[in-house]
């Protein structure tokens, strides 16, 4: 945040709502700043790895758990690189990113992988200003994925029980390395969910980051 940039990061278990809450951020930010808002995720499909990644989540390729951290890891450093941080350098610039760090701590994690190795494969990350994770229970993210494709689950998108422990491992995890993670109730409606999230980011934004209430959400 040294030149007046700030970087959000979205989190939650899949069917938390995190890319319609980030891209109702990013709606209700350009509306002050424009074009200097940036929407992103990961894995991100034109960075490196990102057609593997996206192959091996909806499995038609096999990764052996250590590839699958290590071409997150790659997929991430050239998203930092090429994308994220780029836009970093602008005055009064934000990236709001869906995923992150925290997911790969969570869904890179195996037996023969702890967190403390992915996070060792992701030490040099940027950090984020301000991670927020959509706190949801397991029923509400299963009722959500149904609603929303019949079609087959990808990798990770069972047994969210285990992922809630799992978050609640990594947000713990990196916040003994000093970064900023808050949780935020996810279980209500998007519009309930995303002021939620802008009264949560209004607490801790710096002044020049000025938000534009939404009078009405789609």
């Amino acid at each position: 945040m040294a030149n007046g940039s700030y970087f959000v990061v979205i989190e939650g278990i899949d069917g938390a709502g995190k890319t319609s809450i980030a891209r109702a951020l990013n709606n209700i930010l350009r509306q002050t700043l424009g074009e200097n808002v940036l929407l992103t995720e990961e894995p991100h499909n034109e960075s490196f790895m990102g057609e593997e990644i996206r192959r091996a989540l909806r499995r038609e390729r096999e990764l052996r758990p250590v590839e699958l951290a290590q071409a997150f890891a790659l997929n991430r450093s050239n998203h930092l690189k090429n994308i994220i941080e780029c836009h970093l350098q602008k005055e009064k610039a934000v990236v709001i990113c869906d995923r992150y760090l925290l997911s790969s701590l969570v869904y890179q994690t195996r037996d023969d992988i702890t967190m403390a190795d992915v996070y060792q494969l992701n030490r040099w990350a940027r950090v984020p200003d301000l991670t927020i994770v959509l706190q949801v229970s397991a029923h509400i993210a299963y009722r959500r994925m149904d609603e929303r494709s019949k079609s087959a689950r990808e990798l990770f998108e069972n047994d969210l029980p285990t992922r809630l422990k799992k978050y609640c491992a990594g947000v713990e995890l990196l916040r003994g390395k000093g970064q900023q993670i808050i949780t935020v109730e996810g279980d209500g409606e998007l519009p309930e969910v995303i002021n939620n999230v802008l009264v949560a980011l209004e607490e801790r934004a710096p002044p020049w980051l000025r938000i534009q209430q939404p009078l009405l959400l789609e």
